[in-house]
């Protein structure tokens, strides 16, 4: 039953099969027919193309031909031209090369004619050159036969000979170049003498300062005898609370009609001497009084110190100074070096310093600073310790001074090297305003030591006999021994001792030294 069925189930799919493959057989068939006719399409079509492209490539290349011919042509009468250029070029260059040879040959020419001279007058030089040979050997024997005479009459071989000329020669060169040295050290210093008297002379004129010797006790003039006796009070009590309120001394004494104020500290002193003449013109004078004038005084002082030192640097210039700068600066209108007034001398300081500073066209404005600030510490030195020096560079610095005002304060004594030119002037016109006539005393015992040793240093060189200090100890007069110290020597030796001076003392204006050197012949007639 089951093969039954199968059978025709087998015979339907094979029959199926078999139509489908005669379906494909037919479709490819059909497809293939197609193809073929596409084919032949295309390749009718590119036979067409190829044909075009033939045609259009032989059109091209004739035109191609045309041009590159056209080309040629251009290229060619191109060439023709500058062939053309080319050969009058070599033309010219031939004919220029023509004409130098041609110069040539005339300068070979004339090289030739002067070498026949040249060999014609070098003949003539070796027969002149054996000629001098045969002279200086005879010159040579003369002069060996001279030689020989000369030691046989001076007694001295030829280097001993020559050894004593050397040394004559030697030095006569040595005394000619010593008294050119000093021509030439004279000749500059009288030309810098010259300058700067012209220009210290010029500021010192332009300067018309008073100078005035403080001392340390103020007098105050009474109405009437009967105003000492108030003053003292009842059992001293008014002078001892004056005394101790001011920090002074009151002397009263039988001067008639006058009180004396003592005191070394010149602000103290001045306060005291207002206050006094306060209270004398208030003539209530009682303890608690005196302390309410002495405090009034003092703030009036104060405010004048600052109105002091505010002219001080209206009238020298200067701008931008720290107040406490300020109030200093007047502080020195109440002190004194020398009895000279410290607040004037810095002003006149400035005013010489600037002065010459523009006359050598340097900073004026910072050699005024510097001659005002110089002598700032003086003010300080009764407070504190140490040099005004040192007080005058710690303060300055303190308040915001620059380094070269600095250096002018701290050089004005030659503590340390100077830094500008400014501080050289400032020095300078320190010297100038302390060495003026009058302008500060000096105590009798320092005078004598700076005399005493100013002898002492001129007579520890060498070949010095003597020394005499004249003129107030302005000149030192050196007296040497001739045979020891000769004239190149004898400047020298000034020099040497002012040099000595300068670094070991202290003195104002300027000390002259002289060297005398004298030769006596002495004989007697009988």
């Amino acid at each position: 039953m089951s093969q039954s069925l199968l059978l025709p189930a087998l015979v339907g799919v094979a029959a199926g099969l078999v139509v489908a493959l005669i379906t494909v057989a037919v479709s490819a068939r059909r497809q293939r027919q197609a193809a073929t006719g596409i084919l032949g399409g295309a390749r009718a079509e590119a036979q067409r193309l190829r044909a075009e492209a033939v045609r259009e490539g032989e059109a091209a290349r004739a035109e191609v031909l045309v041009a590159a011919r056209i080309e040629a042509l251009k290229q060619r009468e191109d060439l023709d031209r500058e062939v053309q250029r080319r050969r009058e070029e070599w033309d010219r260059l031939e004919r220029r090369a023509d004409e130098r040879a041609r110069l040539q040959e005339r300068k070979l020419e004339e090289l030739e004619a002067r070498d026949r001279g040249l060999a014609k007058r070098e003949q003539t030089l070796a027969q002149h050159e054996q000629a001098l040979r045969g002279r200086e050997g005879e010159a040579d024997r003369l002069a060996e036969a001279q030689r020989v005479k000369l030691e046989r009459i001076a007694g001295l071989s030829a280097e001993d000979a020559r050894r004593e000329i050397l040394q004559r020669v030697e030095d006569e060169a040595r005394t000619q170049a010593q008294a050119l040295a000093r021509d030439i050290r004279e000749q500059a210093k009288r030309g810098a003498d010259r300058d700067a008297r012209r220009i210290i002379s010029m500021a010192i004129q332009r300067i018309a300062a008073e100078h005035t010797a403080e001392s340390t006790v103020a007098a105050v003039a009474l109405p009437s005898e009967e105003m000492k006796g108030r003053i003292i009070g009842r059992e001293g009590r008014n002078i001892r609370a004056f005394e101790t309120a001011t920090g002074v001394d009151v002397i009263i004494d039988d001067t008639p009609d006058t009180v004396s104020v003592s005191c070394f500290d010149p602000i103290r002193r001045e306060v005291a001497r207002r206050s006094l003449e306060a209270l004398i013109q208030d003539g209530r004078i009682h303890p608690g009084r005196i302390e309410e004038i002495v405090l009034k005084v003092q703030k009036e002082l104060e405010t004048q110190l600052v109105e002091l030192g505010e002219q001080a640097a209206y009238d020298t210039g200067i701008h931008g100074i720290h107040p406490e700068l300020v109030k200093l600066i007047g502080r020195m209108r109440y002190r004194t070096s020398y009895g000279q007034n410290i607040y004037d001398h810095s002003k006149e300081v400035s005013w010489l310093a600037g002065m010459m500073a523009a006359e050598l066209h340097l900073d004026v404005a910072l050699a005024k600073r510097g001659g005002l600030l110089h002598d700032v510490g003086k003010v300080l030195t009764h407070d504190n310790e140490g040099t005004h020096v040192e007080l005058g560079v710690e303060v300055a610095r303190r308040y915001g001074e620059s380094g070269p005002v600095i250096n002018c304060i701290q050089a004005h004594h030659d503590d340390v090297p100077h830094e500008s030119a400014e501080s050289v002037l400032v020095q300078a016109a320190d010297a100038i305003s302390g060495a003026r006539p009058g302008a500060r005393r000096e105590a009798f015992e320092t005078y004598v030591k700076r005399l005493t040793r100013l002898e002492e240093i001129a007579n520890a060189f060498p070949g010095v006999e003597k020394s005499n200090v004249i003129q107030a100890g302005r000149e030192v007069r050196v007296v040497v021994t001739p045979e020891r110290i000769d004239d190149g020597a004898a400047a020298q030796l000034s020099e040497s001792i002012a040099r000595k001076i300068e670094n070991e003392l202290q003195y104002p204006g300027q000390i002259k030294v002289v060297v005398i050197r004298e030769t006596r012949a002495v004989d007697y007639a009988r």
